[in-house]
């Protein structure tokens, strides 16, 4: 089991009502991690509409995720 560091912003943010969170995961992959918190908090965000940034770095959906990893999960972000 891997302990990742995950921040969320934005919609995301809004719906799990916490600005960051640190994680027990048999997850292999981002995607994989994000799947398991898409079930949890319900979102409705299909991956190819966000982007995932690991360890301050944007990244690929199939990333390998190593314990102590800090994920970021970016929504579209609108504005004006």
């Amino acid at each position: 089991m891997k302990s990742i560091h995950i921040q969320y912003f934005a919609v995301l943010r809004d719906l799990t009502k916490v600005d960051e969170e640190q994680r027990e995961t048999n997850a292999e992959t981002a995607l994989e991690l994000y799947e398991e918190v898409r079930q949890v908090f319900g979102f409705d965000f299909d991956s190819i509409n966000l982007r995932v940034a690991v360890n301050d770095s944007f990244s690929e959906w199939d990333y390998k995720l190593k314990d102590g990893d800090k994920l970021v999960f970016l929504p579209p972000v609108s504005g004006g």
